[in-house]
């Protein structure tokens, strides 16, 4: 992967790299939700994307909720079924770090980011362990990777320079992990409305937490103070699905509190150049 990944500032990521040839592309593997502790995680989807990830040279991010983390002693949730055998231990919470630095390992040089969600806060809160921090740190230090561990919401921007440094062309991803519950009808678009006005600027909005799947493109006007030209600018929202499918055992908190069957998977964004500017398309990664 031959990007420069680096954090400035606390909730800013940079990624930086060259772009060169009519050709060129970088692709991203935007995901969000793995639940990757929980047995109800879908592990062979979530691999078969890593595997791909790889083969495209793309560099991962997830944005929260990586782990479930819900077996805890002073967890009200806690189930003996949503316990996996290797997690079965009086040192829970160590055993979820450990065997998560050993399964993200063949993986941790393509990431790019992994930040908080409300699981991984929740155990900061009730247990004063940081699992984000234990992990990005044992993956950095088992793979002499790179990854810039994130914050609940932040920034990621895409910073391109041409290979004779006439000039960089640059995109912003503002992300959130989420609140609230998403609402059966709306699925949390109405976000969209708030967001917008409170990050104008940002190219890409990117969501997780509530485990469903959309995009909503919002259009802005602006005026060009060099040429006086009025301007269409996309602002694109990203809502990320999950990894975990906890609606057809027919038992279980997901099915009694009445939740519908919620989509699997990740994002695809390519970046590239087009008419000097930097661009980007996305597809579903099911």
């Amino acid at each position: 992967m031959n990007l420069d990944i680096s954090t400035p500032n606390p909730g800013v990521t940079l990624v930086e790299g060259v772009y060169s040839g009519q050709n060129w592309e970088q692709w991203f593997l935007l995901t969000s939700d793995h639940h990757w502790d929980n047995p109800k995680c879908d592990r062979d989807l979530l691999e078969s994307h890593h595997k791909k990830a790889i083969e495209r040279n793309a560099a991962i991010m997830c944005f929260g909720d990586l782990f479930c983390a819900m077996q805890g002693k002073y967890d009200k949730r806690k189930s003996k079924e949503d316990l996996r055998p290797e997690h079965q231990s009086n040192k829970y919470l160590d055993s979820l770090v450990n065997t998560a630095i050993d399964w993200y390992s063949p993986y941790a040089n393509n990431y790019a980011l992994i930040s908080y969600g409300n699981h991984e806060t929740s155990i900061t809160s009730r247990h004063e362990t940081d699992l984000i921090d234990r992990l990005v740190s044992g993956l950095n230090r088992e793979n002499k990777a790179n990854i810039s561990k994130g914050t609940y919401g932040g920034w990621v921007v895409f910073k391109f320079r041409a290979p004779d440094k006439s000039g960089t062309r640059t995109l912003k991803l503002w992300y959130h992990h989420g609140s609230g519950g998403g609402g059966p009808v709306t699925k949390g678009v109405i976000q969209t409305n708030r967001r917008s006005d409170f990050i104008p600027n940002a190219d890409l909005v990117v969501s997780g937490h509530v485990h469903e799947r959309w995009e909503l493109s919002r259009m802005k006007e602006d005026v060009n103070t060099a040429s006086y030209q009025r301007e269409l600018k996309e602002q694109l929202h990203i809502q990320l699905p999950t990894y975990k499918e906890e609606y057809l055992k027919g038992s279980g908190w997901h099915v009694e509190r009445g939740a519908p069957p919620k989509p699997l998977g990740g994002c695809w964004l390519r970046l590239f150049v087009k008419s000097g500017k930097l661009c980007y398309e996305t597809n579903w990664a099911r």
